[in-house]
């Protein structure tokens, strides 16, 4: 398992593609938060990390697929994956080596973003006015949604030798698990099922997270779903071996 998170890491980081994914995902978030007016922080008035908690994991919806999507297919694709088989490696190795590879990524790519809770500290009225236990939270929950996003592109990536539609799937379903579960949910004819519709929706675990107060309910859920798209991950590998 270390071989094949060392082989990953360091094949991001002898390439662009680790400094493409850091550059791109915090020049987009830079330009929603200090830039664009509709949604630049320094136009609310008050010191607060909300609207970046807001707009990342959408930023991560596309960016963690364009990881992942790579991940599997290319090996599928260039007939590795029979190498790799054959070697004293369980599929589960293989899977979560690669999982934590892209994970890694995604959260070092994240790191640089303590410099705003930084930045709107020294800036509050008196300086420290701001919510901390929100944005500890919020950093929690970002971390774990990444997680999920990593197992559904890796999935996804297991799914077909070609990088474009394992980037389409995993952005669909992952879309579809943060965004879409909480749209149907709020649909009138559910009733009194709204609420247990959208409480599994990971837009609202990641919102309870983001209120200050960890709950092992939805640290758990988030990590139960991640272990769900790596088992069915695991799956599609085990059937690739016979």
């Amino acid at each position: 398992m270390f071989a094949i998170f060392q082989k990953e890491i360091n094949a991001f980081f002898s390439s662009l593609t680790a400094y493409i994914v850091m550059a791109v995902f915090l020049t987009a978030v830079g330009l929603l938060m200090w830039v664009f007016p509709d949604t630049n922080l320094l136009n609310y008035g008050y010191a607060d990390l909300t609207s970046f908690f807001n707009l990342t994991p959408f930023v991560l919806l596309f960016l963690v697929p364009a990881v992942t999507m790579r991940s599997l297919a290319e090996e599928f694709r260039n007939g590795t994956i029979e190498l790799l088989l054959t070697k004293p490696l369980s599929d589960w190795h293989l899977v979560i080596g690669k999982f934590l590879a892209d994970w890694v990524l995604i959260i070092l790519t994240l790191a640089p973003t303590i410099l705003y809770y930084i930045t709107v500290y020294q800036l509050g009225s008196p300086v420290g006015n701001v919510d901390s236990g929100a944005v500890f939270g919020s950093y929690i929950g970002l971390v774990l949604l990444a997680a999920v996003f990593v197992a559904v592109g890796l999935w996804a990536s297991s799914l077909s030798d070609n990088q474009i539609v394992a980037f389409v799937l995993g952005v669909f379903i992952s879309f579809l698990l943060f965004a879409g579960i909480g749209a149907v949910a709020k649909l009138d004819f559910w009733g009194s099922l709204s609420y247990p519709i959208s409480w599994i929706s990971l837009d609202q675990q990641y919102a309870d997270l983001g209120r200050g107060l960890v709950d092992s309910r939805n640290v758990i859920y988030l990590v139960s779903v991640t272990v769900l798209f790596l088992w069915l991950t695991q799956g599609q590998v085990h059937r690739k071996r016979k």
